[in-house]
């Protein structure tokens, strides 16, 4: 009896073992001051990170909130509000003016891909791409991938160059990987 209860532990034991390991592999992160939390659309996760407020507001500007709220999955590499603070002056409120509506929805959706890539996925698809990848984005335009020392990097297609600085923030119906540049689909 007393095996039969010690095996029962052990197997107890192990669970929350694997358990433990699978969160912390795909359980919540921190991202702007929020835990992001697996079991969260990436909108409402990005609703909660305080780095993410200008990409929030041009999503539901560009009307895009209903789509990101869907099953998915996607992949999104989220600029921080940094990045948007970089672009030339009045970039920004150019993009968000409503006459301007299709090309906000271009910028944005250059920065989805179809799919649920997590870091070892795009670091696999580098590495068979003999140190860079070309994605397709939902927009239709192409994003290169590359390897820069331990890191990747993404190029849009002018050569701007955005770092991934937080991976695989798993969400319900994708992942998002935080980036310090927006990209451009076009120069």
């Amino acid at each position: 009896m007393n095996k039969r209860f010690l095996f029962r532990g052990l197997m107890v034991a192990a669970t929350m073992l694997m358990t433990t390991m699978a969160w912390a592999n795909h359980g919540p992160t921190d991202v702007g001051g929020a835990m992001m939390s697996p079991n969260k659309t990436i909108v409402e996760n990005a609703m909660n990170s305080a780095d993410h407020e200008t990409l929030v507001g041009a999503v539901k500007a560009a009307g895009l909130v209903e789509t990101l709220q869907g099953p998915g999955p996607f992949t999104v590499f989220a600029p921080v509000d940094s990045a948007f603070n970089e672009l030339p002056t009045g970039t920004v409120p150019t993009l968000l003016d409503p006459a301007n509506v299709d090309k906000l929805r271009a910028v944005l959706t250059y920065h989805v891909i179809s799919g649920n890539m997590t870091h070892a996925d795009l670091e696999k698809a580098v590495m068979q791409g003999g140190g860079m990848t070309t994605l397709t984005t939902v927009n239709g335009a192409t994003l290169t991938v590359k390897q820069n020392g331990n890191n990747l990097v993404l190029v849009d297609q002018a050569g701007r160059m955005a770092n991934i600085s937080v991976y695989d923030v798993a969400q319900s119906n994708g992942v998002i990987h935080v980036i310090d540049k927006v990209l451009l689909p076009h120069k």
